[in-house]
């Protein structure tokens, strides 16, 4: 039995790619971002159901991720997003994968790989509008493209570029302008064949049905993890694919006027029933979420008191029926009976994003993963 589980539902996954991709302009494709272990989902079985329900091309952040899909089996495209490693240049010939290209001297390198393998490698060069990051400046970027068309060893298959805040709509069309404006001069704009991609899951308000992009770049939505409110699909009605539950491990009494956990943060103002969790902070449960946080009991909500350790939470079961005991089940993320406590919430108590939550799950939490259709 588990002391401290997160529940994956593969069922809910594919549900909400089909609703994403309905939601999407005709003839986009879908490219699955399941980088950082899939958003701590586990990337081989997420990687399986999204290639059962029909993605166009996976896109992670390094090699390592890309080898653990390609090991499923060949024919899928991989996207790796991030820059390789000197080292890791072979991996792109013998894994099939496709590169991100930011700069003349990657090129140089892939093309060195190319010619030694006797391949001609797939590359999409990123074009930096506004990130700062990764990607080619754009005012070098024509240049650069010119470049990366005249390598008889590469095959230049698609540009992208990445959003720095798609709240700020003045500075993202900016963005968004500028990228095309680059692939137009070129002639690289309404080609069936050619990936142009820019949107994300937060930045999808801006994908109309006559923007020349023809992809988008899907990752915490498929999970259920919807963008900010006021855009077009912030409403669409994607179910939670993750839950945290752990167990009540001790059930203990104390009078008013105790302070617990480390730091006396919290002061009981009651003689009070106070619950031990299985789980802290070398699980999952954020260390900030001491006196802030919720967790289901029986479909009912009880505080987190005092300060999250490494491998305990306290909550006040006060309220709580006398016959609950140890080995009960607690919710910390998802639904139980009546009451629900969703990702959102609990990133909001921890003073952070879904995206740090989901990937800060230690492998010491088991997946269990929920595969049926219904």
């Amino acid at each position: 039995m588990n002391r401290c589980w997160a529940e994956i539902d593969l069922a809910a996954l594919e549900r909400n790619l089909r609703l994403i991709r309905k939601a999407l302009p005709e003839g986009i494709r879908y490219v699955a971002v399941v980088k950082a272990d899939a958003y701590g989902h586990g990337i081989r079985p997420t990687a399986a159901r999204l290639m059962q329900s029909g993605v166009d091309l996976f896109a992670v952040a390094n090699v390592q991720e890309a080898s653990e899909i390609r090991e499923m089996g060949s024919g899928w495209p991989i996207l790796v997003l991030g820059p390789l490693l000197p080292e890791e240049d072979e991996a792109l010939a013998t894994h099939d994968l496709i590169a991100t290209v930011s700069s003349r001297e990657e090129l140089d390198r892939f093309e060195a790989v190319a010619r030694e393998s006797g391949k001609t490698l797939p590359i999409q060069l990123k074009i930096d509008t506004g990130m700062g990051r990764l990607g080619v400046w754009w005012e070098e970027a024509p240049e650069l493209l010119k470049d990366a068309r005249s390598r008889k060893r590469l095959h230049l298959q698609g540009a992208l570029t990445h959003f720095a805040n798609p709240s700020d709509e003045v500075f993202t069309q900016r963005q968004r302008d500028l990228f095309h404006q680059i692939l137009r001069a070129e002639g690289l704009l309404g080609k069936p064949e050619f990936l142009v991609h820019a949107d994300n899951s937060s930045s999808l308000q801006a994908m109309a049905g006559n923007d020349p992009c023809n992809a988008v770049r899907i990752g915490l939505l498929q999970f259920g993890v919807s963008p900010p409110a006021g855009t077009p699909l912030a409403n669409l009605k994607v179910e939670p694919v993750f839950s945290f539950h752990t167990r009540l491990a001790l059930v203990k009494c104390l009078p008013a006027g105790v302070t617990v956990s480390y730091g006396r943060l919290h002061r009981l103002t009651r003689d009070s029933r106070i619950g031990l969790l299985s789980a802290g902070y070398g699980d999952a449960i954020p260390l900030t979420c001491g006196n802030r946080a919720e967790v289901l009991v029986r479909g009912k909500r009880h505080p987190i008191i005092g300060r999250v350790t490494m491998d305990q939470t306290l909550i006040d079961l006060t309220d709580a029926p006398e016959d609950v005991n140890p080995g009960e089940t607690v919710t910390l993320i998802g639904r139980q009976g009546e009451g629900i406590i969703e990702l959102p919430e609990l990133a909001k108590h921890a003073e952070t994003i879904p995206w740090d939550i989901l990937c800060s799950v230690t492998k010491r939490v088991q997946r269990v993963y929920k595969t049926a259709r219904e």
